[in-house]
């Protein structure tokens, strides 16, 4: 499904059927979160200790 059209069914639905207080609370919060991860990452540097290295891949014979 194209996001754009998933998004827009998204936002129907609050529209329609609005969530609790706390639930909307609850998603606020999260998308603070994912804005606030961002914002770090693009100004600050994301830190060496939060990088995962990959380990090289066995070539089997």
């Amino acid at each position: 499904m194209d996001p754009l059209l998933r998004l827009s069914v998204f936002l129907t639905r609050l529209v329609r059927n609005p969530p609790s207080r706390q639930r909307a609370m609850m998603m606020l919060a999260a998308l603070l979160i994912c804005v606030a991860l961002l914002l770090v990452e693009r100004f600050i540097g994301w830190p060496d200790w939060a990088t995962l290295e990959r380990s090289p891949r066995m070539i089997r014979p």
